[in-house]
């Protein structure tokens, strides 16, 4: 397999169908504007932790519907029986401790709504920051939460740069999307 310089440069090889290709092309960079979408990248790149990306994209249909559709309220409330469940299903990545993540992470999300609303308000409220200070706050926060994990995140809702190279044409439609990570792209 060829080495590639970038995911941008990789996923310009691929079919226009190929899982990589369209995340790349159609929402890496981009920004989330609802919660359950952003909290469901949060669930994808916490389990794509030690795996490659097009696992994890092979596998999102699984998580969606085994995640209650992403909803936080629902995670949060998970338990013992719910934990058995996803253990069990072969449709996402049966690690326990990525799963306790995700519900931890539920409830985590549902403390700070009182003073910002919602996970994206948390998340505006605190941009711009550099990539640590962001882990210092995902830390303080969240459970298994690393600075691959934590930038990963960012940069894929458009909150941090280097989701693209320059002259991208998904990253000078995640910029015209709104993207928090750049003020302008070159055409």
């Amino acid at each position: 397999m060829p080495e590639f310089d970038s995911y941008c440069s990789y996923c310009a090889t691929q079919a226009p169908d190929h899982p990589d290709r369209y995340y790349h092309d159609h929402e890496y960079g981009f920004p989330i504007e609802d919660d359950a979408t952003l909290f469901g990248r949060f669930i994808m790149e916490i389990n794509q932790a030690g795996l490659s990306w097009l696992t994890i994209l092979k596998k999102r249909a699984g998580f969606e519907k085994a995640y209650a559709g992403f909803d936080i309220d629902a995670i949060a409330a998970f338990g013992d029986e719910d934990v058995a469940r996803l253990l069990a299903d072969p449709g996402i990545i049966r690690n326990r401790l990525k799963i306790r993540a995700a519900i931890t992470n539920a409830r985590a999300i549902q403390s700070l709504r009182g003073d910002y609303g919602s996970f994206k308000g948390w998340l505006d409220a605190h941009h711009p920051l550099p990539k640590d200070g962001w882990l210092r706050l995902f830390k303080r926060h969240f459970s298994f939460v690393g600075g691959e994990i934590v930038g990963e995140l960012l940069m894929s809702a458009g909150y941090l740069p280097g989701s693209h190279i320059a002259g991208c044409p998904a990253g000078c439609r995640a910029v015209k999307a709104g993207a928090a990570w750049a003020k302008s792209c070159d055409k």
